[in-house]
């Protein structure tokens, strides 16, 4: 653990307040400005509030382990702007630049402050080099931990879309499936699909499957659960979008689905939906052998 000649740099800071932020802002915002990403009155507040931060933690602390109670307000800006930063979409190098290019400004007042006492000078340029690396890594640390937390709540968020359960007519929902159905997409098309059997008071839920690229052993057995946890909330399934490939590979698993009513298309399902609520599908044909009641030709449900 190295120690710091922390009331000294304190000094200095105070000192040079006005200068350090002038000068470091100038450096880093030529790199941020072009992206677009924070505007400058923005960076202005945050350069302000980290200077001003610094210059009381070095007065009350005596190394350069930023986990002494005396850099907490310094780590908790530290991690409120890393956070901040990793919504914003910056980088985590960006980030911890925003530490690392303070370090030039500051080396240039020490430079001038401390000509005279040469070991001194070195002491501390040491010193604020091995802390402020430390603050620097600090920054990319909880950038990754808050980029992990974006990342698995757009996860959820793709999951629920990825999900959605629509009603087709009244006591009939259908729930298409599109991609690869595994163990955590299956818990959500499991909690959608009961959910909206318990809104809707459906009685018959459609599973499509035809955007499913791929049934193997695995699938087949989401498929079934949830199939028979629709069952325990009183509503038979049908699942559609068998094709021939899968089909076979269903054969040849030797996956039973003889107990679920399954159709080539999600139109078929629908009709066998309808037949089972008593309702009937009416052709052109049959219309135009009935009383005209003015919707000839055209297909209807009675």
């Amino acid at each position: 653990m190295n120690t710091i000649d922390g009331s000294r740099l304190a000094g200095i800071f105070s000192d040079n307040h006005a200068r350090l932020l002038s000068e470091w802002m100038s450096q880093h915002y030529a790199s941020v400005a072009r992206r677009g990403l924070v505007d400058e009155a923005q960076l202005r507040n945050q350069f302000s509030r980290f200077v001003s931060l610094l210059a009381p933690a070095f007065a009350a602390s005596t190394s350069t382990e930023i986990q002494q109670p005396a850099w907490a307000e310094v780590r908790g800006f530290l991690a409120d702007f890393s956070a901040q930063r990793a919504r914003q979409g910056f980088t985590p190098a960006e980030t911890a630049r925003f530490v690392f290019s303070l370090k030039q400004p500051l080396f240039a007042v020490l430079r001038e402050n401390l000509m005279s006492e040469p070991a001194a000078l070195v002491d501390l340029t040491w010193s604020i080099s091995t802390l402020f690396d430390e603050l620097g890594l600090y920054t990319t640390e909880v950038f990754q931990a808050s980029r992990e937390q974006i990342i698995v709540r757009q996860q959820q968020e793709l999951l629920e879309l990825s999900t959605p359960v629509v009603q087709l007519w009244e006591g009939i929902v259908a729930l298409p499936l599109i991609g690869t159905l595994d163990s955590a997409r299956t818990q959500v098309v499991m909690e959608s699909l009961l959910q909206k059997i318990v809104d809707t008071g459906a009685a018959i839920a459609i599973i499509d499957i035809t955007g499913v690229p791929t049934v193997d052993t695995l699938v087949a057995q989401h498929l079934l659960r949830t199939v028979a946890a629709a069952r325990l909330m009183g509503a038979d399934c049908i699942i559609s979008g068998i094709r021939p490939q899968i089909a076979q590979t269903i054969v040849h698993l030797g996956v039973n689905l003889s107990n679920v009513v399954t159709k080539a298309t999600l139109a078929d399902a629908f009709v066998i939906a309808l037949k089972r609520s008593g309702k009937s599908v009416a052709t052109p044909a049959d219309l135009a052998a009935e009383p005209s009641n003015g919707t000839a030709g055209m297909q209807s449900l009675r």
